[in-house]
């Protein structure tokens, strides 16, 4: 039986995981984090796609990805078969990366959004790899908290916009919210 096709909406917003084949780790140095980065930025800038979130573990990634049109698979699927390619090549290894095909949760509210930024910025400190969000270089958090200039991929004015009027207080406050959050459920299932 094939697989249910996705439904995917002109200007949708998505939260979008893949995983490594096996749980396999898909990013073994700082490198293979900036290509991933880097293949994102070339291959989406000609899809238009506004990135709202992201964070890159160790053997998976997250996206909130703003799609103008409904290009949503051809887009992640691109990304992820020339990140494999690369990987694979850059290791003299062979067969696939990911596990199956990726995941997508449609974001249906500016709550859910703010919920995922923040979920995104905290998985690295609940996995175990920093002390506090931003000390993980490979997320948005450094970027929305003012710490470093976003990536050019990166639109980071929608989730400040949900903490206030002024770039100062809404950085403030989305510290804020990182810092009161308590161990929670993907966001998905807490809306």
């Amino acid at each position: 039986m094939p697989r249910p096709l996705r439904k995917l909406e002109p200007g949708g917003i998505y939260h979008v995981t893949a995983r490594g084949n096996r749980k396999q780790r898909i990013f073994l140095a700082d490198e293979d984090r900036e290509l991933f980065l880097t293949l994102l930025a070339r291959i989406t800038i000609p899809l238009r796609w506004f990135f709202h979130a992201y964070c890159l573990m160790e053997n998976h990634y997250h996206l909130v990805i703003e799609t103008p049109e409904a290009n949503l698979s051809a887009g992640v699927q691109r990304v992820n078969g020339r990140y494999a390619q690369a990987f694979n090549s850059r290791y003299a290894l062979s067969g696939h990366l990911f596990q199956g095909r990726f995941h997508s949760v449609p974001v249906r509210s500016d709550g859910h959004l703010l919920e995922l930024a923040r979920y995104l910025a905290l998985n690295p400190v609940r996995a175990g790899l920093c002390a506090r969000p931003e000390d993980w270089p490979w997320s948005s958090c450094r970027a929305v908290l003012g710490m470093v200039s976003p990536p050019t991929f990166l639109r980071i004015e929608r989730v400040l916009d949900g903490f206030g009027l002024h770039a100062e207080q809404q950085r403030a406050n989305f510290g804020r919210f990182l810092r009161d959050a308590s161990v929670r459920a993907e966001p998905e299932l807490a809306t």
